[in-house]
C-alpha cells in the first residue's frame, strides 16, 4: 500500500511539473508569420528558458505597469512598442526590474528566471544577449495571445 501511494504521489509531482512548461507553436515555426515593425517601433522578446526549477512560478510581466505576458518555463512572448524608456517588472516576494532604452528598429531580449526565495521562488530579469536569445528561442514555445504591434 505505501509503494502505490508513493508511485501515485511520484506520478502527481511528475504531471505537475511537466503541465507547467509552456506548450505551443515554437519561435522556428512561426517566425516568418510575424508581423514586422511599424515606423519608430522596437521588438522586446521575453524569454525563459525550459527548467523545473521553479516550474509552477509563472508570474505576471509588466512593461511600465501594463502586464503583457507572463513568465513560463520554456515560453516567449514579444511586443512591439514605440522607441523609448521602459520599465520591466514581475514580482513574487520582491519586485524584480529591469530598465532599458528601446531604439526605433531594435530588438531588446529580456531574460526571467527564477531564484531562491524564502516561501516562493523569486523571478529575476536581466538583458539577454542577442546572440544567447537567438540560439535559444528556437526551442521556446510561444506563450503569448495577441502578439501586440
Amino acid at each position: 500500500m505505501r509503494r502505490s501511494f508513493l508511485k501515485l504521489a511520484f506520478a502527481a509531482t511528475a504531471l505537475a511539473l511537466v503541465s507547467g512548461c509552456a506548450t505551443g507553436v515554437k519561435h522556428d515555426q512561426m517566425a516568418s508569420s510575424m508581423p514586422s515593425l511599424k515606423a519608430g517601433h522596437g521588438r522586446i522578446y521575453f524569454l525563459r528558458s525550459a527548467s523545473m526549477l521553479g516550474a509552477a512560478v509563472q508570474p505576471d510581466i509588466r512593461l511600465s505597469g501594463q502586464v503583457v505576458g507572463q513568465s513560463k518555463p520554456g515560453g516567449f512572448f514579444y511586443v512591439d512598442r514605440p522607441a523609448g524608456n521602459y520599465v520591466a517588472s514581475t514580482s513574487t516576494e520582491t519586485e524584480k526590474t529591469v530598465s532599458f532604452n528601446l531604439q526605433a528598429g531594435e530588438t531588446k531580449y529580456i531574460r526571467s528566471s527564477i531564484g531562491f526565495g524564502v516561501m516562493v521562488g523569486r523571478v529575476v530579469l536581466e538583458p539577454e544577449t542577442p546572440e544567447k536569445a537567438k540560439a535559444e528561442l528556437g526551442s521556446l514555445s510561444y506563450t503569448g495571445t495577441v502578439a501586440a504591434r
